[in-house]
């Protein structure tokens, strides 16, 4: 049964009761409904993650299919307009990028299986967006090709991706593939011209975050965006044979790092003014990663925050980028 409310998210829309999938034992075992005070484990439609509902909390278990489970507190979100710093999420909110990193990863699983004209199929899509790549490939290998490591599949992966990113950091390729949301340019001098900081997030790896954002930037005539962004937070560099990696594959969306980290580290903001900060998402991992980390979520229509579950999680919904202005400077 999905109780009509939940520490930590409130009351439950009716609506919203199909999203979750109830289930006795949960958090890889440690918890059990009725034992210890657990009233409820509610698993959200992209099983990415495990609400451990007790009478006056919630804990939310992450789970990982890499083998390093998390279980983060959920703590109700308040917000206080005007903001005083806006945290948005890179792929799908602030540039239109998912089709190209998705294709990326059908073409990995294409190559593995020397079958050049396999594609996804819509089930797969909540699976391949919005988490680490480590994450996405350990699905397309359990799904399509057990025999292969993820190390093969990582190997492949990157290589594709370095030849596509230089590609279109030289101006040729598939530059077309990332272009600005509706209104980002809009929304991004208006919360300028009000002072408010503004922090970039993303899972992505920077190899794959910069030149997507560069052509954004470019398409739009805003010059160089380091320039523009008070912070921007990446998943780092990809671990390959020989080089240093970065920490970046375990702890990406839906833990809250990134967010909590681009916050008070790259914008100095306190614990006592999260109330004064808001987190844009699309996506299941990226809205639960918000809220994760404390802040006020703002879901923005053409993710697939809808279709993994959590909409519980959203506190206000928007079409555009442009409909989020009144809420964040309290218009």
């Amino acid at each position: 049964m999905i109780p009509d409310r939940i520490p930590g998210l409130g009351t439950i829309p009716p609506d919203c009761h199909d999203d979750f999938e109830s289930i006795e034992i949960g958090g890889g075992g440690r918890f059990r409904v009725g034992l210890d005070g657990v009233v409820a484990i509610l698993v959200p439609r992209d099983k990415k993650t495990e609400l451990i509902v007790f009478p006056d909390k919630t804990l939310v278990y992450v789970r990982s299919a890499l083998g390093y489970p998390a279980i983060y507190p959920l703590e109700e979100a308040k917000f206080e307009p005007p903001a005083k710093a806006v945290l948005m999420d890179l792929d799908g909110t602030s540039v239109r990028s998912e089709e190209m990193w998705m294709w990326l990863i059908e073409r990995t699983v294409a190559t593995l299986l020397n079958e050049p004209d396999f594609h996804f199929v819509p089930e797969d899509f909540p699976h391949v967006a919005g988490h680490s790549i480590s994450e996405h490939l350990a699905y397309c290998i359990e799904k399509y090709c057990p025999f292969a490591t993820l190390e093969q599949a990582r190997e492949i992966y990157y290589e594709l991706v370095a030849r596509e990113m230089k590609e279109i950091e030289e101006g040729r390729g598939h530059a077309e593939a990332f272009h600005p949301a509706p209104y980002l340019k809009e929304f991004l001098l208006e919360l300028k011209a009000h002072g408010v900081k503004i922090g970039l997030v993303t899972s992505g790896l920077f190899e794959k975050a910069w030149p997507e954002i560069l052509a954004a930037f470019r398409t739009m005539g805003m010059g160089n965006p380091l320039e523009f962004y008070d912070s921007i937070i990446s998943a780092g560099t990809a671990l390959r044979k020989g080089q240093v990696g970065t920490l970046g594959e375990l702890e990406p969306k839906p833990h809250p790092w990134l967010y909590a980290e681009t916050a008070a580290v790259g914008l100095g903001i306190g614990s006592e003014d999260r109330c004064r900060v808001a987190g844009i998402e699309d996506s299941s991992a990226g809205v639960v990663a918000v809220r994760l980390a404390g802040f006020y979520s703002i879901g923005v229509a053409g993710g697939n925050y809808v279709a993994g579950g959590v909409r519980a999680f959203v506190n206000a919904e928007c079409q555009t980028l442009a409909d989020a202005l009144p809420i964040l400077l309290g218009r």
